[in-house]
């Protein structure tokens, strides 16, 4: 075991009595030890007393310390502009901005160029934070539509708008790869005395469930309601309303809800199961919905993608092989030091659902979609009373 501390010095001032008749230099020359060190050894020998540094002294405090501030603002500058592993094998989140961009726009936000330090120091801080950047390139989208840029630039601002109004709300929502339940490996590890015993294969499975995920934004609040069905427009709806209604208590004030999405199949701008449930969750709530979709191929820079990375990283070494189990797991994890409540929807739901035109007239008339980005950014105000 390595010594340290008061250990190592007495047992250097013990070596150089013993062996070089106390001459701290020739200690130092022969043994590479610090004089120093063996000096304070000697002292501390002879007097019968231990010196205690004050380590809590030593060194520079970290810029975190120095500027209380800084990690929330620099999570602002940052958050924009990350990505999640699709793959979700760690927590980890991709930035695309780097060191240099964040301390510049620091300085655009008040901050002096002397109080700051260096980009290799936010460079270090945004590694502590979790954020990388070296890996930006492996998880590239393999398609790029012509409008990303304009479809960013607009969630970018409808999200800015929203977290600065304090009647508007937040959240982020998607679905999880359906996770197949029974004695199945998720190729992680536990920590056991011997280890779990799983199938071969995940071909055998008794039942499925499928997580969708609602994210309050700004707080962190997380919901996670499951389904043992398919994942139609109808189940997206339904989790809303149950997270709505279970919720509500908490955003008395709140008249607007914006909402980060992608355009999957289930719930696309242009499906129309879906925008009629929409049109009835409005009306129901008595919000204003604000849809604000990110570009396809692009669905890990959603907030709520995070999410299911921390989920994947709590349960990968469990066999989830009940219902039940895997629901008690989902409610164990924590995101930003909160548990997220659990739900379950025990119900079938038909696939395949749609409205014919002349059903989607009364519907598609309540949509106030954007001029430029029609399919990315749509608006539906309720009717009260």
């Amino acid at each position: 075991k390595k010594l340290t501390g008061y250990k190592r010095r007495t047992f250097e001032a013990e070596i150089t009595n013993e062996f070089y008749s106390g001459n701290a230099r020739k200690a130092e020359r022969e043994l590479n030890w610090g004089r120093a060190t063996i000096s304070q050894g000697m002292n501390e020998l002879s007097s019968g007393f231990e010196c205690i540094g004050n380590s809590k002294m030593c060194g520079n405090k970290k810029t975190e310390e120095k500027l209380p501030c800084i990690e929330q603002d620099i999570r602002e500058i940052v958050e924009p502009n990350c990505q999640v592993d699709p793959q979700f094998k760690n927590t980890l989140v991709y930035t695309r901005i780097t060191a240099k961009a964040v301390r510049e726009e620091l300085i655009n936000r008040g901050y002096s160029d002397n109080e700051l330090p260096t980009s290799r120091t936010i460079h270090n801080m945004l590694n502590r934070m979790g954020y990388s950047l070296k890996k930006v390139e492996k998880t590239r989208p393999l398609k790029k539509i012509k409008e990303v840029n304009k479809i960013f630039d607009n969630v970018h601002d409808a999200n800015s708008t929203s977290d600065n109004d304090p009647e508007t709300l937040r959240i982020s929502i998607d679905s999880k790869a359906t996770v197949k339940i029974g004695e199945l490996s998720r190729g992680g590890k536990s920590r056991d005395k011997e280890s779990p015993k799983a199938l071969d294969h995940d071909t055998n499975f008794d039942s499925i469930l499928k997580p969708f995920g609602i994210l309050d934004v700004l707080t962190g609040l997380l919901t996670i309601i499951f389904g043992n069905s398919s994942e139609t427009s109808d189940f997206i709806v339904d989790a809303l309303l149950i997270w709505w209604h279970a919720n509500k208590h908490l955003y008395p004030h709140i008249k607007e809800l914006v909402i980060n999405l992608d355009n999957g199949p289930q719930n696309s701008s242009h499906r129309t199961q879906f925008i009629k449930r929409m049109t009835e969750f409005a009306d129901e709530t008595g919000l204003r919905i604000h849809m604000v979709y990110y570009p396809p191929y692009h669905s890990k820079y959603n907030p709520i993608e995070r999410c299911w990375g921390a989920l994947e990283k709590h349960w990968n070494g469990t066999i989830l092989d009940s219902v039940e189990k895997t629901i008690k797991w989902a409610g164990t994890m924590t995101w930003k030091g909160i548990k997220p409540a659990i739900k379950l929807i025990d119900k079938v739901y038909q696939k395949g659902v749609s409205l014919s035109k002349e059903e989607m007239k009364k519907y598609a008339g309540r949509l106030k979609r954007s001029r430029l980005l029609a399919k990315w950014d749509v608006i539906i105000d309720p009717i009260l009373g």
